[in-house]
């Protein structure tokens, strides 16, 4: 089958399938929950595919990333340049234009090189909507140091904001944007795209150190428990148990339920599923094979639940400090 009647979900799916189980996960983290649910959908119901629509799908990934990066690098002049030279005016003119439908230059990008502190002098005074709104197009550590450096009695608030932030009018963002330029007096990427959301956040307090974590999420429960409740289940899910030292695995299994257990590995990763089988003794891990074997079939929304579990287990027992969960930010650890 050709690449151009593919559907660009149909790619995405083949592409997902062509690079693996382990990394297509971790992509796919990466989209808004509905489209995981149509792309895995399209997984689920996609055959085999033959050799040559596989390499002109990723022939046509490299293209759309090399496009993408000249983008970044040298603007939009600069990639149609280049792509006027490798593949002529016409291939050259329909990826710039997808590419112009698909993902336009963020906003703020001249931010990319500030320092931090200045970014929090500047915008400190402003309203938290809008400081909220700068800092959800940030880099999420380059967010999560301006955010760690405001003052306190913000941080929930901005922390909320953001979470619940939708899509913002381009008036709205180039009034921001001229004010903020033309205080660190830098070149301006125009753009506009869609930001903010529990994930922008979740990526931030990723990168914060526990103390201003523990404190966004205290000011997040107070305005609105179920979103900090969603935003602590995102900020430490199942497969990343493998980031875990070998003590704090065996902390945890102590307080799992065998079959919470076998339910949650039939859906996890091969590394997952070893680094609990290292933990285990051997006839503790004979007994968990035989539970798995025996449980044959089961419902993707039950493994859900006891992975669910299981997370909600170690985030209790991270703020026990009986575990520690690995963070950015300057989270200092003593032996």
């Amino acid at each position: 089958m050709s690449v151009k009647k593919l559907t660009g979900l149909q790619k995405t799916a083949i592409f997902l399938i062509v690079i693996g189980p382990q990394l297509a996960s971790k992509l796919l983290r990466q989209f808004p929950e509905a489209d995981i649910e149509r792309i895995s959908m399209e997984i689920a119901n996609t055959g085999k595919v033959d050799v040559e629509t596989i390499d002109e799908v990723l022939d046509e990934f490299e293209i759309l990333n090399e496009a993408r990066r000249y983008m970044l690098d040298g603007g939009m002049d600069y990639a149609r340049e280049l792509l006027d030279k490798a593949l002529g005016p016409q291939k050259s003119q329909e990826i710039i234009r997808r590419l112009k439908e698909a993902a336009k230059v963020k906003p703020f990008t001249f931010t990319r090189n500030a320092d931090p502190r200045q970014l929090v002098n500047i915008i400190s005074q402003e309203h938290p909507q809008t400081i909220a709104l700068i800092l959800s197009y940030l880099d999420p550590k380059q967010a999560a140091d301006v955010l760690a450096n405001l003052p306190e009695e913000l941080q929930g608030d901005i922390a909320r904001r953001i979470a619940v932030m939708e899509r913002t009018s381009p008036e709205i963002l180039k009034g921001v944007e001229k004010v903020l330029r033309n205080r660190l007096s830098t070149v301006m990427h125009q753009g506009f795209t869609a930001a903010g959301g529990i994930q922008a956040v979740v990526d931030i307090l990723n990168q914060v150190d526990r103390g201003t974590e523990k404190l966004i999420l205290e000011e997040l429960e107070k305005e609105d428990a179920d979103l900090a409740d969603e935003v602590r289940q995102r900020m430490f899910i199942f497969e990343d148990i493998i980031t875990l030292d070998d003590s704090s695995i065996q902390r945890v299994l102590r307080e799992l339920d065998s079959k919470d257990l076998a339910l949650a590995l039939k859906g996890s990763s091969d590394d997952v599923q070893e680094r609990i089988f290292r933990n285990l003794s051997k006839r503790a891990g004979e007994m968990l094979r035989e539970d798995m074997e025996y449980m044959g079939p089961v419902r993707l929304r039950e493994v859900e639940e006891a992975q669910q579990k299981i997370v909600a287990i170690i985030r209790k027992l991270d703020e026990n400090g009986e575990i520690i969960l690995s963070r950015g930010g300057e989270d200092a650890i003593i032996y």
